[in-house]
């Protein structure tokens, strides 16, 4: 059985740096809750505070399953309210643990207690309404003050020790990306193509959020088949085919690149065009990072690249009005757009993870995309998702 990846020395600066957040938020305690139990999107807090990932589905019968939240309190160590049987202590980072049938019960019995006092919450977007409102009536003298991003602010930049596994991330994910796309070249079908870019990341000590593949007329899909991600369909010569490959390729955190390629490497000039435009465009993007430098700075140039090749409007840039986002243990701030948020002049920082995206249509040619991640160093960039652009 595997146990920590992180040392203890790591979880305690995680929650010295906790605590100064609940000090500038000027709060004493606050609940933290993440939903694991075979999903991934919203167990990064835990994860984080306390390597704590439930595996049991199915929320409603069997009460709240899934759903777990830590209680922090300046100067304590977190207190888990775990909603498994039997946590394993080799794993989880605290020793403030207690198995729950019902977590919000059992973090309704422990808030109530503190009467008349302001309490952070953390969660706001995962609670269901049913379990929000049962902990409502449970803490009728609470005054509880919404801190979504208190932990999610303070993961933004990364440890050396995350950085690490990051790379590891990087290398699995690349292998895989590469097996994917070497399929699809060869006119292999998509079926094929993603279960040998899974076996990569299975083997790799990963796992997969989506597997998104798609070819020919149907591009202006991000997948072939929105359930499974992918089609039994093979892309014919000469077709246009891409994929997107995202989910927590190590310890959790996420990566999600992608990358179009022509069936046989027969390209037409035109596809050879729309190709390396978008590659380039990403390129330059990623060229544009550094410390310091604002999200409206980066837009600018995906602008100027945009306008240069004169590509329109692809159904995809329509979904994800973005040039990019922060990479985390799920995806983080900075959404790199004017258009979707407020985080025009935030500033990237050194060890930060960031990917740029970028989706190029002509008429008539196709739909490209092409997605990188990155490492902001002190001078620049770190590569991460190393697979070719071009094939």
């Amino acid at each position: 059985m595997s146990g920590r990846y992180f040392p203890i020395d790591e979880y305690e600066q995680r929650w010295k740096r906790s605590d100064e957040a609940l000090r500038a938020c000027g709060l004493e305690v606050a609940v933290v809750w993440s939903r694991s139990a075979g999903t991934y999107d919203r167990c990064a807090d835990l994860l984080y505070l306390a390597n704590y990932y439930g595996n049991q589905p199915g929320q409603g019968r069997r009460g709240p399953a899934g759903f777990a939240a830590a209680i922090l309190r300046l100067g304590e160590l977190p207190e888990l309210f775990a909603d498994i049987h039997d946590p394993r202590p080799t794993v989880i980072a605290t020793d403030r643990v207690h198995a729950c049938a019902d977590t919000f019960a059992a973090v309704g019995d422990v808030v109530r207690a503190f009467g008349s006092r302001k309490v952070g919450l953390v969660g706001t977007d995962v609670i269901p309404m049913k379990y929000w409102t049962g902990l409502q009536a449970a803490t009728p003298q609470t005054q509880w003050v919404v801190v979504d991003e208190l932990v999610r602010q303070i993961r933004l930049v990364k440890s050396s020790r995350e950085l690490e596994a990051f790379r590891l991330a990087g290398e699995t994910v690349s292998h895989a990306l590469s097996a994917l796309m070497s399929a699809l070249v060869a006119g292999q079908s998509e079926a094929q193509a993603a279960g040998h870019a899974a076996d990569i990341v299975f083997r790799g000590g990963g796992h997969v959020h989506m597997l998104a593949v798609n070819h020919g007329a149907g591009l202006k899909y991000l997948t072939s088949d929105p359930v499974a991600g992918f089609s039994d369909e093979r892309p014919c010569r000469g077709d246009l085919s891409r994929a997107w490959l995202t989910g927590p390729m190590f310890q959790g955190y996420w990566l999600g690149p992608g990358r179009t390629v022509v069936c046989g490497r027969r390209a037409t000039p035109e596809q050879r065009a729309l190709l390396e435009a978008n590659a380039s465009a990403v390129n330059a993007v990623i060229g544009g990072i550094r410390p310091g430098v604002t999200v409206r700075e980066l837009v600018d140039i995906g602008d100027r690249h945009v306008a240069q090749f004169g590509s329109e409007l692809s159904e995809l840039s329509k979904q994800w009005p973005l040039y990019g986002h922060g990479n985390g243990l799920f995806f983080e701030a900075p959404t790199i757009s004017t258009r979707v948020g407020n985080d025009a002049e935030f500033r990237l920082q050194e060890n930060m993870v960031v990917s740029i995206e970028m989706f190029f249509q002509r008429q008539g040619v196709g739909e490209a995309g092409f997605e990188n991640s990155v490492i902001v160093t002190h001078s620049g960039t770190e590569l991460l998702t190393c697979t070719p652009m071009l094939w």
